[in-house]
Protein backbone atom coordinates (compact mmCIF):
# COMPACT_ATOMS: atom_id res chain seq x y z
CA UNK A 1 0.00 0.00 0.00
CA UNK A 2 2.87 2.41 0.80
CA UNK A 3 4.43 1.70 -2.58
CA UNK A 4 1.19 2.50 -4.35
CA UNK A 5 0.79 5.61 -2.19
CA UNK A 6 4.23 6.90 -3.20
CA UNK A 7 3.41 6.33 -6.83
CA UNK A 8 0.09 8.14 -6.69
CA UNK A 9 1.75 11.18 -5.16
CA UNK A 10 3.26 11.72 -8.64
CA UNK A 11 0.46 10.37 -10.80
CA UNK A 12 -1.20 12.00 -13.81
CA UNK A 13 0.65 12.09 -15.97
CA UNK A 14 3.68 9.88 -15.37
CA UNK A 15 6.21 10.38 -18.17
CA UNK A 16 8.46 7.69 -19.51
CA UNK A 17 11.86 9.33 -19.48
CA UNK A 18 13.07 7.55 -22.59
CA UNK A 19 10.01 7.88 -24.79
CA UNK A 20 8.28 10.89 -23.27
CA UNK A 21 4.89 9.17 -23.37
CA UNK A 22 2.09 9.57 -20.86
CA UNK A 23 0.24 6.86 -18.96
CA UNK A 24 -3.04 8.27 -20.25
CA UNK A 25 -2.67 5.91 -23.19
CA UNK A 26 -5.05 2.98 -23.15
CA UNK A 27 -2.46 0.63 -21.75
CA UNK A 28 1.18 0.92 -20.75
CA UNK A 29 2.95 -2.35 -21.39
CA UNK A 30 5.50 -3.79 -19.01
CA UNK A 31 8.90 -2.18 -19.39
CA UNK A 32 12.37 -3.33 -18.41
CA UNK A 33 14.25 -0.87 -16.20
CA UNK A 34 17.98 -0.80 -15.60
CA UNK A 35 19.48 0.30 -12.32
CA UNK A 36 21.01 3.74 -12.66
CA UNK A 37 18.93 4.67 -15.70
CA UNK A 38 15.73 5.29 -13.73
CA UNK A 39 14.98 6.71 -10.30
CA UNK A 40 13.53 4.73 -7.40
CA UNK A 41 9.96 5.55 -8.46
CA UNK A 42 10.35 3.23 -11.43
CA UNK A 43 11.07 0.29 -9.18
CA UNK A 44 8.03 0.67 -6.90
CA UNK A 45 5.47 1.52 -9.57
CA UNK A 46 3.38 -1.12 -11.35
CA UNK A 47 4.07 -2.35 -14.84
CA UNK A 48 0.94 -1.04 -16.52
CA UNK A 49 -2.46 0.60 -15.98
CA UNK A 50 -5.55 0.44 -18.15
CA UNK A 51 -8.27 2.99 -17.42
CA UNK A 52 -11.83 2.23 -18.51
CA UNK A 53 -15.04 4.06 -17.62
CA UNK A 54 -16.10 1.56 -14.91
CA UNK A 55 -12.89 -0.11 -13.78
CA UNK A 56 -9.11 -0.01 -13.78
CA UNK A 57 -6.70 -2.75 -14.72
CA UNK A 58 -3.49 -2.55 -12.72
CA UNK A 59 -0.96 -5.13 -13.86
CA UNK A 60 -3.21 -8.18 -14.30
CA UNK A 61 -5.79 -7.28 -11.62
CA UNK A 62 -9.15 -5.59 -12.16
CA UNK A 63 -10.07 -2.84 -9.69
CA UNK A 64 -13.32 -0.92 -9.22
CA UNK A 65 -14.30 1.92 -6.88
CA UNK A 66 -17.91 2.34 -5.73
CA UNK A 67 -19.52 4.99 -3.55
CA UNK A 68 -22.52 5.14 -1.22
CA UNK A 69 -25.14 7.52 -2.63
CA UNK A 70 -28.25 6.56 -0.65
CA UNK A 71 -28.55 6.09 3.11
CA UNK A 72 -31.38 4.66 5.25
CA UNK A 73 -33.52 7.23 6.99
CA UNK A 74 -32.77 5.92 10.51
CA UNK A 75 -29.27 5.06 11.74
CA UNK A 76 -29.04 2.08 14.09
CA UNK A 77 -26.25 0.25 15.90
CA UNK A 78 -24.18 -1.81 13.51
CA UNK A 79 -25.91 -0.39 10.43
CA UNK A 80 -22.72 -0.95 8.38
CA UNK A 81 -21.84 -4.40 9.76
CA UNK A 82 -22.71 -6.10 6.49
CA UNK A 83 -20.12 -3.88 4.76
CA UNK A 84 -17.40 -4.32 7.38
CA UNK A 85 -17.89 -8.11 7.32
CA UNK A 86 -18.19 -8.43 3.53
CA UNK A 87 -16.29 -11.69 3.05
CA UNK A 88 -14.42 -10.72 -0.12
CA UNK A 89 -11.44 -8.63 -1.15
CA UNK A 90 -12.58 -5.08 -0.31
CA UNK A 91 -11.01 -1.83 0.93
CA UNK A 92 -13.27 0.70 2.67
CA UNK A 93 -12.50 4.39 3.08
CA UNK A 94 -14.34 6.97 5.22
CA UNK A 95 -13.88 10.71 4.71
CA UNK A 96 -15.35 12.75 7.58
CA UNK A 97 -15.28 16.55 7.80
CA UNK A 98 -16.85 18.60 10.55
CA UNK A 99 -19.23 21.35 9.45
CA UNK A 100 -18.99 24.70 11.21
CA UNK A 101 -22.25 25.21 13.18
CA UNK A 102 -22.28 28.91 12.21
CA UNK A 103 -22.56 27.97 8.54
CA UNK A 104 -24.75 24.92 9.18
CA UNK A 105 -27.55 26.67 11.07
CA UNK A 106 -28.56 29.05 8.22
CA UNK A 107 -28.73 26.10 5.83
CA UNK A 108 -30.85 24.17 8.30
CA UNK A 109 -33.18 27.16 8.74
CA UNK A 110 -33.56 27.44 4.98
CA UNK A 111 -34.34 23.72 4.68
CA UNK A 112 -36.88 23.92 7.51
CA UNK A 113 -38.53 26.91 5.82
CA UNK A 114 -38.74 25.06 2.50
CA UNK A 115 -40.27 21.95 4.07
CA UNK A 116 -42.68 23.99 6.16
CA UNK A 117 -43.75 25.93 3.07
CA UNK A 118 -44.41 22.72 1.14
CA UNK A 119 -46.37 21.28 4.06
CA UNK A 120 -48.61 24.36 4.35
CA UNK A 121 -49.15 24.50 0.59
CA UNK A 122 -50.25 20.87 0.54
CA UNK A 123 -52.46 21.45 3.55
CA UNK A 124 -54.26 24.35 1.83
CA UNK A 125 -54.82 22.26 -1.28
CA UNK A 126 -56.29 19.47 0.82
CA UNK A 127 -53.59 16.98 -0.12
CA UNK A 128 -52.44 14.16 2.17
CA UNK A 129 -49.14 15.08 3.78
CA UNK A 130 -46.91 12.01 3.71
CA UNK A 131 -43.87 10.96 5.70
CA UNK A 132 -41.60 12.20 2.93
CA UNK A 133 -42.40 15.73 4.19
CA UNK A 134 -43.10 15.28 7.90
CA UNK A 135 -40.13 13.06 8.75
CA UNK A 136 -37.39 15.33 7.26
CA UNK A 137 -39.09 18.37 8.80
CA UNK A 138 -39.18 16.86 12.29
CA UNK A 139 -35.58 15.65 11.97
CA UNK A 140 -34.34 19.05 10.77
CA UNK A 141 -36.07 20.87 13.63
CA UNK A 142 -34.73 18.37 16.18
CA UNK A 143 -31.19 18.58 14.77
CA UNK A 144 -31.29 22.38 14.81
CA UNK A 145 -32.27 22.39 18.50
CA UNK A 146 -29.50 19.92 19.41
CA UNK A 147 -26.85 21.91 17.51
CA UNK A 148 -27.90 25.10 19.24
CA UNK A 149 -27.67 23.36 22.66
CA UNK A 150 -24.30 21.81 21.80
CA UNK A 151 -25.66 18.26 22.01
CA UNK A 152 -24.87 17.38 18.41
CA UNK A 153 -22.38 18.38 15.73
CA UNK A 154 -22.78 18.16 11.99
CA UNK A 155 -20.41 16.21 9.73
CA UNK A 156 -20.05 15.56 6.03
CA UNK A 157 -19.21 11.93 5.42
CA UNK A 158 -18.18 10.03 2.29
CA UNK A 159 -17.98 6.24 2.12
CA UNK A 160 -16.08 4.59 -0.74
CA UNK A 161 -15.40 0.92 -1.45
CA UNK A 162 -12.74 -0.61 -3.64
CA UNK A 163 -13.08 -4.21 -4.84
CA UNK A 164 -10.66 -6.21 -6.96
CA UNK A 165 -10.41 -9.60 -8.63
CA UNK A 166 -8.40 -11.56 -11.17
CA UNK A 167 -11.04 -11.38 -13.94
CA UNK A 168 -13.56 -8.83 -15.14
CA UNK A 169 -16.46 -11.28 -14.89
CA UNK A 170 -15.60 -12.00 -11.27
CA UNK A 171 -15.36 -8.25 -10.60
CA UNK A 172 -18.88 -7.77 -12.00
CA UNK A 173 -20.20 -10.59 -9.82
CA UNK A 174 -18.63 -9.02 -6.72
CA UNK A 175 -20.17 -5.69 -7.64
CA UNK A 176 -23.65 -7.22 -7.95
CA UNK A 177 -23.19 -9.09 -4.65
CA UNK A 178 -22.08 -5.94 -2.82
CA UNK A 179 -25.02 -3.95 -4.24
CA UNK A 180 -27.42 -6.66 -3.05
CA UNK A 181 -25.89 -6.84 0.43
CA UNK A 182 -25.99 -3.06 0.87
CA UNK A 183 -29.54 -2.71 -0.43
CA UNK A 184 -30.83 -5.07 2.27
CA UNK A 185 -30.11 -2.25 4.76
CA UNK A 186 -31.37 0.48 2.38
CA UNK A 187 -27.89 1.63 1.34
CA UNK A 188 -27.53 2.36 -2.37
CA UNK A 189 -24.18 2.35 -4.12
CA UNK A 190 -23.00 3.49 -7.54
CA UNK A 191 -19.99 2.90 -9.71
CA UNK A 192 -17.63 5.87 -10.03
CA UNK A 193 -18.14 6.07 -13.79
CA UNK A 194 -15.34 7.93 -15.61
CA UNK A 195 -13.83 8.71 -12.20
CA UNK A 196 -12.02 5.46 -11.39
CA UNK A 197 -8.62 7.15 -11.04
CA UNK A 198 -10.11 9.72 -8.65
CA UNK A 199 -11.95 6.93 -6.84
CA UNK A 200 -8.77 4.91 -6.35
CA UNK A 201 -6.94 7.94 -4.98
CA UNK A 202 -9.88 8.63 -2.63
CA UNK A 203 -9.53 5.08 -1.26
CA UNK A 204 -5.80 5.41 -0.55
CA UNK A 205 -4.80 6.63 2.96
CA UNK A 206 -3.99 10.15 1.79
CA UNK A 207 -7.01 12.01 3.21
CA UNK A 208 -7.89 13.30 -0.28
CA UNK A 209 -11.58 13.08 -1.11
CA UNK A 210 -11.28 13.56 -4.88
CA UNK A 211 -14.75 12.10 -5.59
CA UNK A 212 -16.41 14.56 -3.22
CA UNK A 213 -19.64 12.53 -2.79
CA UNK A 214 -20.68 13.84 0.64
CA UNK A 215 -23.67 13.28 2.91
CA UNK A 216 -24.58 15.32 6.00
CA UNK A 217 -24.83 13.30 9.24
CA UNK A 218 -25.05 14.33 12.84
CA UNK A 219 -22.41 13.10 15.30
CA UNK A 220 -24.60 10.26 16.66
CA UNK A 221 -25.24 8.84 13.19
CA UNK A 222 -21.62 9.32 12.09
CA UNK A 223 -20.39 7.45 15.19
CA UNK A 224 -22.52 4.45 14.26
CA UNK A 225 -20.65 4.05 10.97
CA UNK A 226 -17.48 2.96 12.76
CA UNK A 227 -16.93 -0.80 13.15
CA UNK A 228 -16.72 -0.80 16.93
CA UNK A 229 -18.06 -4.33 16.92
CA UNK A 230 -16.45 -7.72 16.65
CA UNK A 231 -15.62 -9.00 13.21
CA UNK A 232 -16.04 -12.60 12.19
CA UNK A 233 -13.82 -15.15 13.94
CA UNK A 234 -13.72 -18.38 12.00
CA UNK A 235 -10.94 -20.98 11.95
CA UNK A 236 -11.87 -23.68 9.50
CA UNK A 237 -10.15 -26.44 11.51
CA UNK A 238 -11.96 -25.51 14.73
CA UNK A 239 -15.26 -26.30 16.44
CA UNK A 240 -18.39 -24.18 16.78
CA UNK A 241 -18.50 -22.31 20.11
CA UNK A 242 -21.58 -20.19 19.43
CA UNK A 243 -23.14 -17.27 17.58
CA UNK A 244 -21.36 -13.93 17.28
CA UNK A 245 -23.51 -11.39 19.15
CA UNK A 246 -22.35 -8.55 16.91
CA UNK A 247 -23.22 -9.90 13.48
CA UNK A 248 -24.88 -13.31 13.99
CA UNK A 249 -22.00 -15.10 12.29
CA UNK A 250 -20.51 -18.35 13.62
CA UNK A 251 -17.64 -18.36 16.10
CA UNK A 252 -15.42 -21.30 15.16
CA UNK A 253 -12.14 -21.70 17.06
CA UNK A 254 -9.37 -24.29 16.94
CA UNK A 255 -7.71 -24.01 20.34
CA UNK A 256 -4.84 -26.22 19.18
CA UNK A 257 -4.04 -23.66 16.46
CA UNK A 258 -3.60 -20.87 19.04
CA UNK A 259 -0.41 -20.00 20.93
CA UNK A 260 -1.24 -22.87 23.27
CA UNK A 261 -4.26 -25.13 23.76
CA UNK A 262 -5.03 -24.12 27.35
CA UNK A 263 -8.33 -22.51 28.33
CA UNK A 264 -9.98 -20.85 31.32
CA UNK A 265 -13.69 -20.25 31.92
CA UNK A 266 -14.72 -17.61 34.49
CA UNK A 267 -18.40 -17.27 35.38
CA UNK A 268 -20.87 -16.83 38.19
CA UNK A 269 -22.80 -19.86 39.35
CA UNK A 270 -25.74 -20.54 37.05
CA UNK A 271 -24.44 -18.51 34.11
CA UNK A 272 -23.69 -21.57 31.97
CA UNK A 273 -19.99 -22.31 32.48
CA UNK A 274 -20.37 -26.10 32.80
CA UNK A 275 -22.81 -26.12 29.88
CA UNK A 276 -20.24 -24.24 27.79
CA UNK A 277 -17.53 -26.73 28.76
CA UNK A 278 -19.77 -29.68 27.82
CA UNK A 279 -20.64 -28.11 24.46
CA UNK A 280 -16.94 -27.89 23.72
CA UNK A 281 -16.28 -31.45 24.95
CA UNK A 282 -19.00 -32.96 22.77
CA UNK A 283 -17.76 -31.18 19.66
CA UNK A 284 -14.11 -31.93 20.39
CA UNK A 285 -15.03 -35.62 20.60
CA UNK A 286 -16.52 -35.37 17.11
CA UNK A 287 -13.10 -34.27 15.85
CA UNK A 288 -11.33 -37.19 17.47
CA UNK A 289 -9.91 -35.32 20.46
CA UNK A 290 -9.65 -37.39 23.64
CA UNK A 291 -11.10 -35.67 26.71
CA UNK A 292 -10.48 -36.27 30.42
CA UNK A 293 -12.67 -34.54 33.03
CA UNK A 294 -12.24 -34.11 36.78
CA UNK A 295 -15.80 -33.62 37.98
CA UNK A 296 -16.34 -32.40 41.59
CA UNK A 297 -20.13 -31.92 41.25
CA UNK A 298 -21.28 -34.93 39.12
CA UNK A 299 -22.32 -32.73 36.21
CA UNK A 300 -20.85 -34.85 33.42
CA UNK A 301 -22.48 -38.21 34.14
CA UNK A 302 -25.27 -37.92 31.56
CA UNK A 303 -22.84 -36.79 28.87
CA UNK A 304 -20.53 -39.73 29.62
CA UNK A 305 -23.37 -42.25 29.26
CA UNK A 306 -24.56 -40.66 26.02
CA UNK A 307 -21.20 -41.02 24.26
CA UNK A 308 -20.37 -44.37 25.96
CA UNK A 309 -17.44 -42.90 27.84
CA UNK A 310 -15.70 -44.22 30.94
CA UNK A 311 -17.14 -42.96 34.23
CA UNK A 312 -14.83 -43.49 37.21
CA UNK A 313 -16.36 -42.99 40.64
CA UNK A 314 -13.65 -42.20 43.20
CA UNK A 315 -14.61 -42.47 46.86
CA UNK A 316 -12.94 -43.48 50.12
CA UNK A 317 -13.86 -47.15 49.56
CA UNK A 318 -14.37 -47.33 45.82
CA UNK A 319 -13.01 -50.19 43.71
CA UNK A 320 -11.34 -47.82 41.25
CA UNK A 321 -7.87 -46.92 42.47
CA UNK A 322 -5.20 -44.41 41.56
CA UNK A 323 -1.71 -44.89 42.90
CA UNK A 324 0.04 -41.49 43.11
CA UNK A 325 3.39 -43.31 42.84
CA UNK A 326 2.39 -44.87 39.52
CA UNK A 327 3.79 -43.80 36.20
CA UNK A 328 4.01 -45.11 32.67
CA UNK A 329 7.09 -47.19 31.92
CA UNK A 330 7.27 -45.93 28.34
CA UNK A 331 7.42 -42.31 29.44
CA UNK A 332 10.78 -42.77 31.09
CA UNK A 333 13.00 -42.60 28.04
CA UNK A 334 15.20 -39.83 29.41
CA UNK A 335 16.89 -39.32 32.73
CA UNK A 336 14.86 -36.29 33.84
CA UNK A 337 11.38 -37.86 33.89
CA UNK A 338 11.62 -39.73 37.18
CA UNK A 339 13.18 -36.70 38.85
CA UNK A 340 10.32 -34.55 37.55
CA UNK A 341 7.77 -37.12 38.73
CA UNK A 342 9.30 -37.07 42.23
CA UNK A 343 8.95 -33.28 42.35
CA UNK A 344 5.26 -33.53 41.45
CA UNK A 345 4.75 -36.34 43.94
CA UNK A 346 6.29 -34.18 46.65
CA UNK A 347 3.45 -31.68 46.19
CA UNK A 348 0.85 -34.42 46.73
CA UNK A 349 2.61 -35.63 49.89
CA UNK A 350 2.80 -32.02 51.09
CA UNK A 351 -1.00 -31.82 50.81
CA UNK A 352 -1.40 -35.07 52.74
CA UNK A 353 0.88 -33.76 55.48
CA UNK A 354 -0.78 -30.32 55.60
CA UNK A 355 2.36 -28.63 54.31
CA UNK A 356 6.10 -29.28 54.46
CA UNK A 357 8.97 -27.18 55.72
CA UNK A 358 12.14 -26.85 53.67
CA UNK A 359 13.85 -29.49 55.81
CA UNK A 360 10.89 -31.85 55.50
CA UNK A 361 10.85 -31.40 51.72
CA UNK A 362 14.46 -32.49 51.57
CA UNK A 363 13.66 -35.55 53.71
CA UNK A 364 10.68 -36.46 51.52
CA UNK A 365 12.79 -36.11 48.37
CA UNK A 366 15.49 -38.43 49.71
CA UNK A 367 12.92 -40.94 50.93
CA UNK A 368 11.17 -40.97 47.53
CA UNK A 369 14.44 -41.60 45.69
CA UNK A 370 15.24 -44.45 48.06
CA UNK A 371 11.73 -45.92 47.75
CA UNK A 372 11.94 -46.06 43.95
CA UNK A 373 15.43 -47.57 44.10
CA UNK A 374 14.09 -50.36 46.33
CA UNK A 375 11.54 -51.11 43.61
CA UNK A 376 14.08 -51.18 40.81
CA UNK A 377 13.76 -47.62 39.46
CA UNK A 378 16.64 -45.17 39.18
CA UNK A 379 16.97 -41.57 38.08
CA UNK A 380 18.61 -42.80 34.89
CA UNK A 381 15.28 -44.30 33.85
CA UNK A 382 16.23 -47.97 34.21
CA UNK A 383 13.95 -50.47 35.97
CA UNK A 384 14.03 -54.10 36.98
CA UNK A 385 10.47 -54.53 38.27
CA UNK A 386 7.06 -53.75 36.76
CA UNK A 387 5.21 -52.59 39.86
CA UNK A 388 5.88 -49.08 41.21
CA UNK A 389 5.82 -48.52 44.99
CA UNK A 390 2.75 -47.68 47.08
CA UNK A 391 2.23 -45.01 49.71
CA UNK A 392 2.84 -47.56 52.48
CA UNK A 393 6.26 -48.40 50.98
CA UNK A 394 7.24 -44.75 51.12
CA UNK A 395 5.86 -44.55 54.67
CA UNK A 396 8.08 -47.44 55.83
CA UNK A 397 11.16 -45.85 54.23
CA UNK A 398 10.36 -42.56 55.91
CA UNK A 399 9.84 -44.33 59.22
CA UNK A 400 13.17 -46.13 58.89
CA UNK A 401 14.81 -42.73 58.52
CA UNK A 402 13.29 -41.84 61.93
CA UNK A 403 11.05 -39.02 60.69
CA UNK A 404 8.39 -39.74 63.29
CA UNK A 405 6.59 -36.38 63.27
CA UNK A 406 6.21 -36.48 59.52
CA UNK A 407 5.11 -40.11 59.65
CA UNK A 408 2.45 -39.31 62.22
CA UNK A 409 0.92 -36.75 59.85
CA UNK A 410 0.71 -39.38 57.09
CA UNK A 411 -0.64 -42.24 59.25
CA UNK A 412 -4.31 -41.59 58.46
CA UNK A 413 -3.55 -42.42 54.79
CA UNK A 414 -1.61 -45.58 55.70
CA UNK A 415 -3.37 -47.14 58.68
CA UNK A 416 -6.09 -44.64 59.62
CA UNK A 417 -9.57 -43.74 58.35
CA UNK A 418 -8.34 -42.94 54.83
CA UNK A 419 -6.09 -45.98 54.44
CA UNK A 420 -8.28 -47.49 51.69
CA UNK A 421 -7.81 -44.56 49.31
CA UNK A 422 -4.20 -45.07 48.20
CA UNK A 423 -3.63 -48.69 49.25
CA UNK A 424 -3.61 -50.35 45.80
CA UNK A 425 -2.02 -50.09 42.40
CA UNK A 426 -3.79 -48.16 39.63
CA UNK A 427 -6.52 -50.26 38.00
CA UNK A 428 -8.00 -47.74 35.56
CA UNK A 429 -7.00 -46.58 32.08
CA UNK A 430 -7.51 -43.65 29.76
CA UNK A 431 -8.19 -45.71 26.63
CA UNK A 432 -11.72 -44.38 26.07
CA UNK A 433 -12.24 -41.14 24.14
CA UNK A 434 -14.03 -39.60 27.16
CA UNK A 435 -12.96 -40.41 30.72
CA UNK A 436 -14.66 -38.66 33.67
CA UNK A 437 -13.37 -38.83 37.26
CA UNK A 438 -16.22 -38.24 39.73
CA UNK A 439 -14.81 -37.02 43.09
CA UNK A 440 -18.06 -35.67 44.56
CA UNK A 441 -18.37 -38.32 47.29
CA UNK A 442 -14.89 -37.72 48.65
CA UNK A 443 -14.69 -35.79 51.94
CA UNK A 444 -13.54 -32.18 51.68
CA UNK A 445 -10.20 -33.01 53.29
CA UNK A 446 -9.50 -35.57 50.57
CA UNK A 447 -11.05 -33.97 47.49
CA UNK A 448 -8.18 -31.63 46.72
CA UNK A 449 -5.59 -34.37 47.23
CA UNK A 450 -7.46 -36.68 44.86
CA UNK A 451 -7.84 -33.90 42.32
CA UNK A 452 -4.07 -33.48 42.33
CA UNK A 453 -3.48 -37.23 42.20
CA UNK A 454 -5.74 -37.57 39.15
CA UNK A 455 -4.03 -34.66 37.41
CA UNK A 456 -0.63 -36.24 38.14
CA UNK A 457 -1.83 -39.60 36.77
CA UNK A 458 -3.16 -37.94 33.60
CA UNK A 459 0.11 -36.07 33.13
CA UNK A 460 2.09 -39.32 33.32
CA UNK A 461 -0.20 -40.99 30.77
CA UNK A 462 -0.02 -38.01 28.44
CA UNK A 463 3.78 -38.08 28.50
CA UNK A 464 3.87 -41.78 27.62
CA UNK A 465 1.41 -41.47 24.70
CA UNK A 466 1.21 -37.91 23.30
CA UNK A 467 -1.93 -37.33 21.25
CA UNK A 468 -4.60 -34.65 20.95
CA UNK A 469 -6.12 -34.44 24.45
CA UNK A 470 -7.98 -32.00 26.68
CA UNK A 471 -7.98 -32.15 30.49
CA UNK A 472 -10.98 -30.35 32.02
CA UNK A 473 -10.78 -29.40 35.71
CA UNK A 474 -14.08 -28.08 37.04
CA UNK A 475 -14.25 -25.88 40.16
CA UNK A 476 -10.64 -24.87 39.60
CA UNK A 477 -10.63 -22.53 42.61
CA UNK A 478 -10.07 -25.64 44.77
CA UNK A 479 -6.56 -25.85 43.33
CA UNK A 480 -5.57 -22.48 44.75
CA UNK A 481 -6.57 -23.25 48.33
CA UNK A 482 -3.08 -24.62 48.97
CA UNK A 483 0.23 -23.47 47.56
CA UNK A 484 1.27 -27.05 46.71
CA UNK A 485 -1.68 -27.79 44.42
CA UNK A 486 -1.53 -24.33 42.83
CA UNK A 487 2.15 -24.79 42.03
CA UNK A 488 1.56 -28.25 40.57
CA UNK A 489 -1.30 -27.18 38.24
CA UNK A 490 0.61 -24.09 37.17
CA UNK A 491 3.48 -26.32 36.09
CA UNK A 492 1.11 -28.72 34.34
CA UNK A 493 -0.47 -25.87 32.33
CA UNK A 494 2.94 -24.52 31.40
CA UNK A 495 4.21 -27.91 30.13
CA UNK A 496 0.94 -29.09 28.50
CA UNK A 497 1.76 -27.80 25.01
CA UNK A 498 4.83 -30.06 24.80
CA UNK A 499 2.64 -33.16 25.13
CA UNK A 500 -0.23 -32.12 22.78
CA UNK A 501 -2.46 -31.41 25.79
CA UNK A 502 -4.87 -28.56 26.44
CA UNK A 503 -5.90 -27.86 30.05
CA UNK A 504 -9.27 -26.24 30.75
CA UNK A 505 -9.77 -24.64 34.18
CA UNK A 506 -13.38 -23.74 35.11
CA UNK A 507 -14.04 -21.54 38.13
CA UNK A 508 -16.62 -19.16 39.56
CA UNK A 509 -14.20 -17.51 41.99
CA UNK A 510 -12.56 -15.08 39.57
CA UNK A 511 -11.22 -12.76 42.27
CA UNK A 512 -9.59 -15.54 44.31
CA UNK A 513 -8.13 -17.02 41.14
CA UNK A 514 -6.66 -13.78 39.79
CA UNK A 515 -5.42 -12.58 43.18
CA UNK A 516 -3.23 -15.68 43.38
CA UNK A 517 0.25 -15.61 41.87
CA UNK A 518 -0.27 -19.06 40.41
CA UNK A 519 -3.79 -18.22 39.24
CA UNK A 520 -2.49 -15.28 37.21
CA UNK A 521 0.24 -17.52 35.80
CA UNK A 522 -2.38 -20.05 34.68
CA UNK A 523 -4.46 -17.25 33.09
CA UNK A 524 -1.44 -15.88 31.22
CA UNK A 525 -0.61 -19.38 29.92
CA UNK A 526 -4.15 -19.87 28.55
CA UNK A 527 -4.57 -18.63 24.98
CA UNK A 528 -8.35 -19.21 25.07
CA UNK A 529 -10.34 -17.30 27.72
CA UNK A 530 -14.11 -17.52 28.05
CA UNK A 531 -15.53 -14.85 30.36
CA UNK A 532 -19.18 -15.15 31.32
CA UNK A 533 -21.46 -13.17 33.65
CA UNK A 534 -19.67 -11.39 36.52
CA UNK A 535 -20.89 -9.30 39.42
CA UNK A 536 -19.66 -5.97 40.73
CA UNK A 537 -17.30 -7.65 43.23
CA UNK A 538 -15.31 -9.47 40.55
CA UNK A 539 -15.64 -7.34 37.42
CA UNK A 540 -12.84 -4.86 38.22
CA UNK A 541 -10.23 -7.59 38.59
CA UNK A 542 -11.40 -9.34 35.41
CA UNK A 543 -11.36 -6.07 33.42
CA UNK A 544 -7.88 -5.22 34.69
CA UNK A 545 -6.42 -8.68 34.02
CA UNK A 546 -7.79 -9.10 30.48
CA UNK A 547 -7.75 -5.41 29.42
CA UNK A 548 -11.45 -5.27 28.60
CA UNK A 549 -13.19 -2.25 27.11
CA UNK A 550 -16.07 -0.38 28.73
CA UNK A 551 -18.52 -2.12 26.41
CA UNK A 552 -17.13 -5.55 27.37
CA UNK A 553 -17.33 -4.68 31.07
CA UNK A 554 -21.00 -3.69 30.70
CA UNK A 555 -21.66 -6.83 28.65
CA UNK A 556 -20.29 -9.11 31.40
CA UNK A 557 -22.34 -7.36 34.08
CA UNK A 558 -25.62 -7.64 32.12
CA UNK A 559 -25.13 -10.80 30.04
CA UNK A 560 -27.74 -13.52 30.00
CA UNK A 561 -27.14 -17.20 30.62
CA UNK A 562 -24.86 -18.67 27.99
CA UNK A 563 -23.45 -15.34 26.80
CA UNK A 564 -19.72 -14.74 27.01
CA UNK A 565 -16.71 -12.75 25.86
CA UNK A 566 -14.36 -15.16 24.08
CA UNK A 567 -10.71 -14.11 23.89
CA UNK A 568 -8.56 -16.18 21.55
CA UNK A 569 -5.01 -14.84 21.62
CA UNK A 570 -5.69 -11.14 20.84
CA UNK A 571 -9.17 -11.58 19.30
CA UNK A 572 -12.21 -10.54 21.36
CA UNK A 573 -15.67 -11.82 20.40
CA UNK A 574 -18.99 -11.52 22.21
CA UNK A 575 -20.94 -14.72 21.65
CA UNK A 576 -23.96 -16.76 22.65
CA UNK A 577 -23.17 -20.42 23.33
CA UNK A 578 -25.75 -22.59 21.58
CA UNK A 579 -26.51 -26.29 21.42
CA UNK A 580 -28.73 -28.17 18.99
CA UNK A 581 -32.00 -29.79 20.03
CA UNK A 582 -30.29 -33.17 20.24
CA UNK A 583 -27.28 -31.85 22.15
CA UNK A 584 -29.20 -29.85 24.76
CA UNK A 585 -30.70 -32.78 26.80
CA UNK A 586 -27.23 -34.33 27.09
CA UNK A 587 -25.64 -31.15 28.43
CA UNK A 588 -28.11 -29.30 30.63
CA UNK A 589 -27.95 -29.40 34.43
CA UNK A 590 -30.87 -27.00 34.96
CA UNK A 591 -33.11 -28.67 37.61
CA UNK A 592 -36.21 -27.39 35.81
CA UNK A 593 -35.20 -29.42 32.78
CA UNK A 594 -33.49 -32.38 34.45
CA UNK A 595 -36.33 -33.11 36.88
CA UNK A 596 -39.21 -31.93 34.71
CA UNK A 597 -42.04 -34.49 34.43
CA UNK A 598 -42.11 -36.31 31.09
Amino acid sequence: MLDVLKFFNKITPFKNKKKGKSNQESFIKSKTYYFGDQDEMDFISYAGLLEQSTYLKINNRYVRTLLVTGYPYVASTGWLNMLINFNHNIDISYHIEQVDPISALPKLNRKITELESVRRSMQKEGKVIGSEITDPLESAVELKDKIQRGQEKLFQISIYMNISSETLSELNKLTTLLETVMSTRLFYIKNAVFQQIEGLQSILPRAQNQLGQKRNLDSSSAALTFPFVSSEFVQESGILYGINKSNNSLVIVDRFALTNANSIIFAQSGSGKSFTAKVEILRQLMQGTRVIVIDPEREYQQLTKSVKGTYIHLAAKSKEKINPFDFSIHSYTDENNLAEHIQDLTEIIALMADGLSSEERADVDKALVETYKLHGFTLSGKQTQNQPPLLKDFYHVLKSRKRRILCSRLERFVSGSLSTVFDSHTNISLINRLVVFDIKDLPESLRQIMLLAVANFVQAQVKSDPQKRILVIDEGWLLLAHKESARFISGLVRRARKHYLGVTIITQQANDFLNSEYGRAIASQSALRILMKQDTTTIKKVVEEFHLSGYEEHFLLTSDKGEAILIADQNHVALKVVASEKEHPLLTTDPREVFAPT
